[in-house]
C-alpha cells in the first residue's frame, strides 16, 4: 500500500509540475497493478497534454468498455477525433456520452460540458481545435491559466485522501490540445482514411513512430492522420504463401527489411510521421525540440541524421526511453537490426513499462526470422494493452509466418473482434483459415478485407491465391484483372497470373505477363526465373539462358530468394543439356543416363551449388550446341496427320486429371501424358508383335537365322547416348555405352521390353513437359540412394491441412490403425521395432480420433508400412507404402505417406516386375 500511496504523491506532483511524460510512465504502472478506469482515464488526460490524440482515443475506449458510463472518457476521446479532423465520430461520441449523462446526475457540470460541446460541433463551428485555441467554451478557456491546471488537481478532495488525479469533479475543461504539426501517424494498410483505425503507434510514453516493419508481405502505413493512399510492397510467400503458398517446405527466413511501401504520390517518407513530446529536466512546459527534430528527420528518411540527434540527447541522459525507441526506429529502416533491438532492449531496461518498445523489438525480431522471440515480445506488449487490436494484428501475422496457424487464427480474430475495420486482420486471417482447412471462413474473410476497401491490392493477391490452390483458375483469373484494373503496373498481379498461366500450361501466356511484370520490376527474381522456365519448355533456349543468367546475377536479401537462384543455376545446365539434344531423336534424350547423379541429387534436394560446380562438368556454352548444328525452328504448320495426332493424346491425356481441389486442370501436362501413352502403345505393340514373329518361326525351327540377323542390325543401330561433350554428365565420350533404360526406338525396337523399358518412355514426356520439376530415377543417383531417398506426400504438415491431399487423411489414418493391429508394433525414425502388444496400447491405437492421439499412444516419431502380395512368388509380401508420423513443434505434425526406395525394396520389385513383365510379353 506505501509504495502505491507514494507513486501517487508523486504523480500529483509531476502533473503539478505539468510533467506529463514521467506522469504517464508512473500511470502506466498503476494501470499494470490495478487497471482502474479513473487511472486509465488518468492516462489519457496527459496524452492528451501531449498531442498523443491516437492513445487518448485508445485509453478512452479502454475506459468505456469497463465502464460504459464514464463521462470524463466520452469529452478526452470527442477532442481527441476532433484534433485528428474526424469531426463526425467526435460528434458521435459526445452525443453518446451526452445520453448517458441524462440518465445519471452523479456530475451535472460533465452533462453541461458535453452539452456546450454538442451544441458548437452540431453548428458546425470551425473554430475547435484551430491551432492555439481551447477545445472548451470560450466563456470557460479564459477562465484558466497554465497553473489552474495543477491547482484543480491540488484541491480535489480525492486527491489530497487517495492521491488520485482529477476524478469525475474536476474541471474537464482544462484540458489545453495545442494543434501544431501532428506527428502521429496511422498505420493503415492501403489507400482509404479507416476512420475506426486504432492501430497507432505510441503506447505508454513511447514515441508515435510509424511501426509496420515488412517481413514479407506485411501491412503498410499510411502517410499521415488523412491516410493518403500508399502502394503495398509485396514479396512472394510462399506464402503461402503462402505461402503458398506449394513444394515442400523449407523454412524461409523473411526479409530483413523495415520497408515503408512507396506512395503514389511520391511523398511516402514526407508523409510518414510520429510524434512525442516531453517536458525536459528543466521542467519546461515547452516539447524537447531536439527530440522533436529527430523524429522529423526519421519521418523524412534522413535516418543517419536522426541518428546523430538521438545520440547526443542520449549523451545528456542515457536512459531516455523516448530517444532509444527513436533512435532504435532509425537503425531498423536503415536494416541494422542487432543496433534497433539492442536500443529498444535498454528502452525496456529503463522503463519495462514501455509497451511500446515491446512491441517494436518484437516487430524487429520477426524482421530477422526469430519468430520464438518476436512473439514472446509482443505477448508481454499485450500485458500492457490486453485489448490492443494492433498489437494482436502484429502478433497474428507472425504466428502465421511461424506456421502457428492455430495461434494465428486466434489472434486476428481477436483482432478484427475489437476493429472491425482491419481490412489487413482480415486478409491474414483468411490465410491462417485456409492453412488449417476451414476453406469456407477463409473466402468469407478475404471478401470481407476487400468489402472494407475495394481497392486493397494485397487482399485481391491472397484471395487469387486461395482460388488457385482450390484450383478455381476462373475465380483467380477475376481476381487478377480486378488487380490490374486498380493498378495496371502492379508487378506482383502480373507475376500472379504467370503462375496461373504456368499452373495451367499455357507457358506462352505466362511469358507475356511475366515479361509485364518485369517491364515495372526488372530485378524480380521470381518473374525471372519463372520466365526462364517457360522459354525452356517451349524450347527457347537462348532467352531461357538469358533469364537464368539474370536471376543468377542478382543480389537477393532472402531465403527463398536464393533458392530460386539454386534452381536457376540447375535448370540452365538442363537447359544447355536439352538444346544439345535438340536436333536428335527423342529417345536420346535421356537426363538419367547422361546427367552426373550427384548433379541430379543436388538439383533435386534444392542444395547449394558449390559441391557440384567443383565435382562435376559444366555443360557446354550455347553457342556450342549451335555450332555443331543450328537449332531448328519448330514447324508449325498443323497437318491432319498432326492434328488427329494431338486430338488422340489430348483426348487420352486428360483422363489423368485429378477431380480434387489443389490440382489445376494442365493442357501441355495433358497433351504429354497422351503422347507418352500413345509411344507405350506403340512401342509394347510392336515388341509383341515381334514376339508372335519369333514363336510363329520357332514352330518352324526358322527362327535362329532370322533372330540372328535382327540382333546384328539392332546392335549397329543401339548407338551410344551423344551428348556434346558431356559437361554435367556422366560421361563426355561419345564411344561410351549409356547405362540408361528404354533407349528404344522404331529403330531399335527389341522383342522384349523390360518393365523400366515402358517407364522410361512416360518418364521422358514427363520430364519434357516441364523442366521445373526434377524428374529423375531414383536408383540412377548417388550411394544417397542408399538411405531411401523417395517421395514425399504429406497431408498434415505442422498445422497446415495439405488442400491437395487432406481428402485422403481420414482413410489414411484408419489404414494405418489397421496395420499397427495387425502387426503389433512400428518403426522408430531409425528403423528399430516398437511394440505395442503390451499395456493395452492397441486397444488405445484403435480408439484414436486424430494423429495426435495417435502420436501420444507410440510416444515418438514412428512409421508402419502396408504390404502387398506378390503375383510372381507365392507367398511373399512386398513393402508398400509407409504410413510416417513425425512430431514438428509444439503442435503439429508431418502425417504422410512415403515411399523410400533403398536398394533392397528396389530389387524386390525390380524382380517382381521383371518376372512379372516377361510373363506378359
Amino acid at each position: 500500500m506505501a509504495p502505491a500511496t507514494s507513486q501517487r504523491a508523486e504523480l500529483a506532483r509531476l502533473c503539478s509540475s505539468k510533467d506529463w511524460s514521467k506522469a504517464i510512465r508512473i500511470l502506466d504502472s498503476l494501470v499494470s497493478q490495478s487497471g482502474a478506469i479513473q487511472d486509465i482515464c488518468n492516462r489519457a488526460f496527459c496524452y492528451s497534454q501531449l498531442e498523443l490524440h491516437k492513445h487518448v482515443i485508445k485509453d478512452c475506449d479502454r475506459a468505456l468498455q469497463l465502464d460504459p458510463a464514464r463521462l470524463q472518457a466520452y469529452i478526452l476521446k470527442g477532442h481527441a477525433l476532433s484534433a485528428l479532423g474526424r469531426k463526425t465520430d467526435a460528434l458521435l461520441v459526445w452525443e453518446q456520452g451526452y445520453e448517458h449523462a441524462q440518465h445519471q446526475s452523479a456530475d451535472l457540470k460533465l452533462l453541461v460540458e458535453l452539452e456546450e460541446l454538442l451544441t458548437i460541433a452540431k453548428q458546425g463551428n470551425g473554430a475547435l481545435y484551430e491551432t492555439n485555441e481551447s477545445p472548451m467554451p470560450q466563456s470557460e478557456s479564459e477562465s484558466l491559466s497554465n497553473g489552474n491546471l495543477a491547482e484543480i488537481c491540488e484541491n480535489q478532495d480525492r486527491l489530497s485522501a487517495e492521491a488520485e488525479l482529477c476524478d469525475n469533479t474536476s474541471d474537464k475543461s482544462s484540458i489545453l490540445l495545442k494543434s501544431t504539426d501532428k506527428f502521429d501517424s496511422r498505420n493503415e494498410l492501403n489507400s482509404e482514411d479507416r476512420e475506426s483505425n486504432k492501430s497507432d503507434g505510441q503506447v505508454n510514453g513511447s514515441p508515435d513512430i510509424i511501426d509496420k516493419f515488412s517481413y514479407n508481405s506485411e501491412s503498410c502505413n499510411d502517410s499521415s492522420d488523412t491516410s493518403e493512399s500508399c502502394d503495398k510492397v509485396f514479396t512472394n510467400s510462399g506464402e503461402s504463401s503462402s505461402d503458398s503458398i506449394d513444394v515442400a517446405e523449407i523454412l524461409r527466413k523473411p526479409s530483413s527489411k523495415f520497408n515503408f511501401p512507396h506512395e503514389k504520390n511520391g511523398e511516402a517518407r514526407k508523409n510518414k510521421k510520429f510524434c512525442v513530446a516531453r517536458i525536459s529536466k528543466s521542467k519546461s512546459i515547452s516539447v524537447d525540440f531536439r527530440l522533436s527534430r529527430g523524429i522529423a528527420e526519421v519521418n523524412e528518411g534522413k535516418y543517419a541524421h536522426a541518428i546523430s540527434i538521438f545520440d547526443q540527447i542520449l549523451q545528456e541522459d542515457p536512459a531516455y526511453p523516448e530517444a532509444l525507441i527513436g533512435r532504435g526506429t532509425a537503425h531498423a529502416f536503415k536494416r541494422e537490426l542487432d543496433a534497433a533491438i539492442a536500443d529498444f532492449s535498454k528502452a525496456i531496461q529503463f522503463n519495462p513499462s514501455a509497451g511500446e518498445a515491446w512491441k517494436r523489438r518484437g516487430q524487429a525480431r520477426a524482421a530477422l526470422g526469430e519468430f520464438v522471440e518476436a512473439i514472446e515480445d509482443l505477448t508481454k506488449a499485450l500485458e500492457f494493452e490486453s485489448n490492443s487490436a494492433d498489437i494482436l494484428h502484429e502478433r497474428g501475422i507472425v504466428n502465421f509466418k511461424f506456421k502457428e496457424f492455430d495461434a494465428a487464427v486466434e489472434d486476428l480474430s481477436a483482432c478484427v473482434q475489437l476493429d472491425r475495420d482491419n481490412k489487413s486482420a482480415y486478409t491474414y486471417l483468411g490465410l491462417a483459415l485456409s492453412s488449417i482447412g476451414e476453406y469456407k471462413k477463409a473466402e468469407e474473410a478475404h471478401l470481407k478485407s476487400l468489402q472494407i476497401d475495394r481497392n486493397f491490392l494485397e487482399a485481391w493477391a491472397h484471395l487469387t491465391q486461395f482460388y488457385q490452390d482450390l484450383s478455381k483458375p476462373t475465380k483467380a483469373q477475376e481476381c487478377l484483372n480486378q488487380m490490374l484494373l486498380i493498378d495496371g503496373r502492379f508487378a506482383r498481379a502480373y507475376h500472379l497470373r504467370g503462375l496461373l498461366f504456368h499452373a495451367m500450361g499455357e507457358h506462352r501466356k505466362a511469358i507475356n505477363d511475366l515479361s509485364m511484370g518485369l517491364s515495372v520490376d526488372g530485378a524480380n527474381v521470381e518473374c525471372l526465373y519463372l520466365r526462364a522456365s517457360c522459354y525452356h519448355a517451349v524450347g527457347q533456349y537462348r532467352e531461357a539462358v538469358k533469364d537464368y543468367d539474370a536471376a543468377l546475377d542478382l543480389e537477393l536479401d532472402s531465403m527463398d530468394k536464393f533458392v530460386l537462384q539454386c534452381l536457376a543455376f540447375y535448370q540452365k545446365e538442363i537447359a544447355l543439356y536439352t538444346a544439345s539434344k535438340y536436333n536428335s531423336e527423342f529417345c536420346w534424350f535421356d537426363i538419367d543416363g547422361d546427367i552426373d547423379p550427384l548433379f541430379k541429387e543436388y538439383w533435386c534436394k534444392r542444395l547449394h551449388p558449390k559441391n557440384v560446380c567443383e565435382k562435376v562438368y559444366r555443360q557446354p556454352p550455347l553457342r556450342e550446341s549451335l555450332r555443331k548444328g543450328k537449332l531448328r525452328k519448330q514447324e508449325l504448320v498443323l497437318t491432319k496427320q498432326k492434328a488427329a495426332l494431338i486430338q488422340a493424346a489430348d483426348s487420352i491425356g486428360k483422363e489423368i486429371q485429378y477431380d480434387c481441389p489443389g490440382f489445376l486442370p494442365n493442357r501441355r501436362q495433358h497433351r504429354m501424358a497422351g503422347f507418352a501413352a500413345i509411344e507405350i502403345a506403340q512401342k509394347v505393340s510392336k515388341a509383341w508383335r515381334l514376339l508372335q514373329t519369333d514363336w510363329k518361326y520357332s514352330n518352324k525351327n526358322n527362327s535362329n537365322l532370322k533372330n540372328g540377323k535382327r540382333t546384328r542390325r539392332r546392335e549397329r543401330i543401339n548407338m551410344s547416348s551423344q551428348n556434346r561433350g558431356g559437361a554435367g554428365c556422366s560421361t563426355s565420350s561419345a564411344l561410351e555405352t549409356s547405362p540408361s533404360h528404354g533407349i528404344v526406338d522404331d529403330r531399335s525396337s527389341s522383342r522384349s521390353m523390360s518393365w523400366q523399358d515402358v517407364y522410361s518412355i512416360a518418364v521422358r514426356w514427363r520430364q519434357i513437359s516441364e523442366p521445373c520439376d526434377p524428374v529423375v530415377w531414383v536408383n540412377k543417383l548417388s550411394e544417397e540412394f542408399n538411405s531411401g531417398f523417395g517421395s514425399h506426400t504429406p497431408m498434415i504438415l505442422g498445422q497446415a491441412k495439405v488442400v491437395r491431399y487432406f481428402p485422403n487423411y481420414e482413410r489414411t489414418l484408419d489404414i494405418a490403425k489397421t496395420v499397427i493391429k495387425e502387426k503389433s508394433y512400428v518403426y522408430s525414425k531409425t528403423d528399430q521395432i516398437i511394440r505395442l502388444s503390451k499395456d493395452e496400447k492397441l486397444e488405445e491405437v484403435m480408439h484414436a480420433s486424430s494423429v495426435s492421439d495417435l502420436y501420444n499412444v507410440v510416444g515418438e516419431d514412428f512409421w508402419s508400412a502396408t504390404w502387398c502380395n506378390s503375383t510372381v512368388f507365392e507367398g511373399k509380401q512386398l513393402e508398400g507404402t509407409r504410413i510416417t508420423l513425425v512430431k514438428m513443434g509444439e503442435h503439429g505434425f508431418d502425417f504422410a505417406i512415403r515411399t523410400p526406395c533403398t536398394p533392397a525394396r528396389w530389387e524386390d520389385y525390380d524382380s517382381r516386375n521383371g518376372n512379372g513383365m516377361g510373363s506378359t510379353l
